[in-house]
Formats: structure tokens, C-alpha cells, sequence
């Protein structure tokens, strides 16, 4: 065989390799996110259904509380809902029938009526959509709240969950990853935390990190997006907050790759403030000033990292539960509407001006 010959099969062979990597790169990056044409059209279809069907089945689905730990169950929706009093509804409550999709907000809104279908219509809600950072004066519906301070009035409930809980199964063990860090996202003005850490490593050869938005006057941090298969080829993948929390954190936590970052300063239904540093991710200082000299210790050191990996996918596990997950989310919008008190529940209110603010019956709205 000549020269140019093997060298033609031999570029051959490369360019065929490359194209099946490519193929086997989308295919799994295809299976790791959650399908949004399914989610939609599931959810529409629910809007079709009327309310009272479901509500024929509310006292079932509560009933299986028996069939899981209880006080697991009383944990995770205490965890969530904190309301320990009665509280008055507002003018800017909604009635539940009055829920629907429009141009803002459609998946929060889909995923506040897979369980408010199963309540009375005639109950008040009051709800916070999109990135919450602060603490509604009222008692609402959020997303995500801050971890730390008086976040009571916050009651999270697993909102935007075709984005935010994308759990992978990831077929690249740890050993065989990148000793690399990785990190790509949406990087704003307004997102000094992620700004920082581009500026700190953005030269660093044990960092491939960068931003995938037009970012102005920071061009020569922008990079190509990279699918989640590619991303799960490195054992340290950063998972910084943007708005509210990070999130890629709950697939890195699914994986076999090592999240890294600073104490989470917001949560959501994942309950982020129950993650221990060092334990369920690498914990670095919020200026990152000791970020390469853990990631050295762990390279240099894989079984601890290995043992983080491990914690971490065994924290993820107790959300793959769906029926549990239905459950909970069902008590805890069930102890809402049960501390809520609307205007002429006349009843109620001289129950509070007797101080009895305890005393409010449990399943006095099903």
C-alpha cells in the first residue's frame, strides 16, 4: 500500500471516528434532558381535565403516607413549609380556577397545577414565579428562597422541574474522567460571583472554563456550549449561583463528576441548605482563594473524591421516588391551604383572636 493511500485511509478512519463520537456525544446528551415537547403537551392536556376528578382522589393519595417513613415524610414537609400559624389571605391572592399558562411562567405554572388539581378551586394561593432571592411578605408559592434568615413565608414547591431536575445516568466512571475543571454558563452583569471566578482562572491550563453568552467587554472569555455528554467527561465540574441556585447541580450530583463550589446561599425543592461541605460536593471559599489546592488534593487523592461522588448520588436518590415526591408535594400545599384564612372564615378569625392559632383542623380545606 502506498504512502498517500494509508494516509488517506488513516484520515479516513479519523474522520469516521470523530463523526461516531459526535453521534454517541448528542444521542446521550438527547437521553439526559428532560423531553419539553412530552412535558408540554402532558400539561395541557391536564388543563382539559376538570378539577373535581382529582379531587375524588385526594384522601387516596394522602393515605400512602403509610407506606413510606412518616417521619421522613413530616421532615421534608416541614423542610419546605415552615408555617407554624393561621395567616391571612390578601387582595392579591388568586383563587386556584384562575391558574392558567400564558406567555411568562408556563412551566410554573404546569407544575403548580399537577397539585393544586387536586384541591378545592374556591382556595387562595399566593405564589412568587421565576428566580425568587428574596422573602414574600406573605405566605406564597416560590421556587427558591434564601437558605439562611427568616425565610418562613417562602413554601417551596418543585417549580420549573423540566429545567432545574434532570438527573443523569452517567456511564463514564470517575477514574476514567479529565483531572480538569470545567465550567460553562450564562454569565451576567449582575453575577459578580461567576465573574470573578473567569477573571481568577480564566488562564489557568487545569481550568477549561468560560461563558457561552455575548458578554460585553469579556469576549475573550466566551467558548463553544458543550453538551452534557462532553461536560461529563471531567471529574470537577464548577456549579456557581447565577440569580438564585446553580442549575447544573443536581445532574452533576447524579453523575460520576465532582461538583464544586461555595456554600449555596439559595435552595429549592433539592433543599440545597441540607448539603454538607466536603461531603455531597468540593467546598471552596466564596473568593475560590482555595480552589486549586483542593482540586490538587483531590486529584491527588481520587478515593475521597470518589467517596464524594457516592454521597452525593445517594442524596440525589431520595428525590427518583415519584410517588413520594407526589406525596409531599401534595402535604405541603394540603398545610397550606389548611393555615390559610380567608376573609369570611368568620369562624377561624375569632379562633385566632382567642390565641388558638394552632388549633387549625389539618384537612379542613380537602
Amino acid at each position: 500500500m502506498s504512502v498517500d493511500l494509508k494516509s488517506f485511509v488513516y484520515k479516513l478512519f479519523i474522520c469516521l471516528q470523530n463523526m461516531v463520537t459526535k453521534i454517541i456525544s448528542k444521542w446521550y446528551s438527547f437521553k439526559y434532558k428532560n423531553f419539553k415537547p412530552l412535558f408540554y403537551l402532558k400539561n395541557y392536556l391536564r388543563f382539559w381535565l376538570p378539577t373535581s376528578i382529582n379531587q375524588l382522589f385526594l384522601t387516596r393519595k394522602l393515605q400512602k403516607i403509610k407506606q413510606y417513613d412518616e417521619q421522613y415524610i413530616n421532615f421534608r414537609v416541614s423542610y419546605y413549609n415552615q408555617l407554624r400559624k393561621v395567616f391571612y389571605t390578601t387582595n392579591q391572592s388568586l383563587h386556584l380556577s384562575t391558574i392558567k399558562p400564558g406567555k411568562k411562567h408556563t412551566t410554573y405554572i404546569f407544575d403548580t397545577r399537577k397539585y393544586t388539581r387536586y384541591f378545592k378551586q374556591s382556595n387562595l394561593i399566593n405564589y412568587s414565579f421565576g428566580d425568587v432571592t428574596w422573602v414574600p411578605d406573605t405566605p406564597a408559592i416560590v421556587k427558591s428562597r434564601p437558605v439562611y434568615g427568616n425565610n418562613t413565608n417562602s413554601v417551596l414547591l418543585k417549580l420549573n422541574q423540566v429545567r432545574h431536575f434532570n438527573f443523569l445516568n452517567d456511564k463514564t466512571p470517575f477514574e476514567k474522567k479529565l483531572n480538569k475543571v470545567l465550567f460553562r454558563a450564562y454569565v451576567l452583569p449582575s453575577q459578580p460571583q461567576r465573574i470573578h471566578f473567569l477573571e481568577k482562572f480564566n488562564n489557568n491550563p487545569l481550568f477549561n472554563i468560560g461563558h457561552v453568552n455575548s458578554f460585553a467587554n469579556r469576549q475573550q472569555w466566551q467558548v463553544p456550549k458543550m453538551n452534557l455528554f462532553d461536560q461529563l467527561q471531567y471529574k470537577f465540574i464548577m456549579s456557581i449561583e447565577g440569580v438564585d441556585v446553580a442549575t447544573n447541580l443536581k445532574w452533576i450530583m447524579s453523575s460520576n463528576s465532582v461538583a464544586v463550589m461555595p456554600t449555596p446561599k439559595y435552595e429549592t425543592w433539592f433543599m440545597e441548605g441540607c448539603l454538607l461541605p466536603d461531603f455531597h460536593y468540593i467546598h471552596v471559599q466564596d473568593d475560590y482563594s482555595d480552589l486549586e489546592e483542593k482540586i490538587q488534593y483531590y486529584i491527588e487523592n481520587p478515593e475521597e473524591a470518589k467517596a464524594i461522588v457516592k454521597n452525593a448520588n445517594n442524596y440525589v436518590a431520595q428525590f427518583k421516588n415519584k410517588e413520594r415526591e407526589d406525596l409531599i408535594s401534595l402535604l405541603v400545599l394540603q398545610k397550606y391551604f389548611s393555615l390559610q384564612v380567608q376573609p369570611d372564615e368568620t369562624t377561624v378569625q375569632n379562633t385566632i383572636a382567642a390565641g388558638q392559632t394552632n388549633s387549625i383542623p389539618a384537612f379542613n380545606h380537602i
